[in-house]
């Protein structure tokens, strides 16, 4: 993970649910690379042909709402997207997200609009919109969240460290 994150946002509303991310028809599967395909079809028709590599998700409030499934996160990671932002999250879609590699932050996402250029930048904790001139304090992860994310994910990570290391 890289520590200062720029891309196109893609934005969305609040509750977008797990069902809108992914739909439970393309769950059977194990090909991320198909998920990626139906990312937010329901929702955005196309979006897998317009979002490009680094693009960033912003989103309202209580992002990932509905199931518990995994492939939501998975999907929004192969389909390109480096950051998500939202006002809230869904915990169990939150903790997914992290434990699949993919970084979500809690923002005030009301000044980003669809196409707009954002700077996440992880080490400061903030988000630059240099087109609007705003930055935007983002609420900091813990160390080891930070750590499971550069690791690619909580496989990665415990391949690694075998086990949980707490600051102290």
């Amino acid at each position: 993970m890289e520590n200062i994150l720029t891309g196109r946002a893609h934005r969305f509303g609040d509750n977008i649910n797990t069902d809108y991310i992914i739909a439970g028809k393309y769950t059977k599967t194990l090909d991320f690379t198909t998920l990626a395909e139906h990312v937010f079809e329901d929702i955005a028709p196309g979006f897998s042909r317009r979002v490009r590599p680094g693009d960033i998700v912003a989103a309202g409030r209580n992002f990932g709402c509905g199931s518990s499934r995994e492939q939501a996160p998975i999907a929004i990671k192969y389909a390109g997207i480096s950051v998500i932002l939202a006002q809230s999250y869904s915990r169990i879609f939150f903790r997914n997200a992290v434990n699949q590699g993919i970084p979500a932050f809690l923002c005030d996402t009301s000044c980003i609009g669809q196409d707009d250029t954002v700077t996440v930048n992880i080490g400061e904790n903030s988000v630059e919109l240099p087109e609007k001139g705003k930055r935007i304090p983002l609420v900091p992860l813990s160390p080891v969240m930070l750590d499971i994310l550069r690791e690619g994910g909580l496989v990665e990570y415990l391949k690694k460290n075998g086990t949980f290391i707490l600051p102290r």
